[in-house]
């Protein structure tokens, strides 16, 4: 049987998912022209000389329990918490449509 709640793992792969794909993270590599900051190499395929290219968190990311507690808490609440809606009564409660 499945857990009642979605596990932190799940969580944290979709947010993880979510950063890969990001504007902000693809900005930053166009930014840095794909070349590594610190040492100057730039990314590339080539066989054999393959060079990968990644975007690293100045502060770090140490935070996770606190970020997926937040997501718990406004997101994935309790479904006590939860109500389903037709999509008209939706809007209308979302954006007083």
């Amino acid at each position: 049987m499945k857990d009642p709640i979605t596990p932190n793992s799940i969580i944290k792969h979709n947010l993880r998912m979510l950063w890969l794909r990001s504007r902000e993270r693809a900005k930053c590599l166009k930014n840095a022209n794909y070349t590594c900051q610190k040492c100057g190499k730039k990314k590339t395929q080539k066989k054999g000389e393959e060079v990968k290219v990644e975007v690293h968190h100045k502060d770090g990311i140490e935070n996770w329990d606190e970020i997926i507690n937040v997501i718990r808490k406004y997101l994935l609440c309790e479904p006590e918490n939860l109500i389903a809606l037709c999509e008209a009564c939706h809007g209308e409660i979302t954006h007083g449509i």
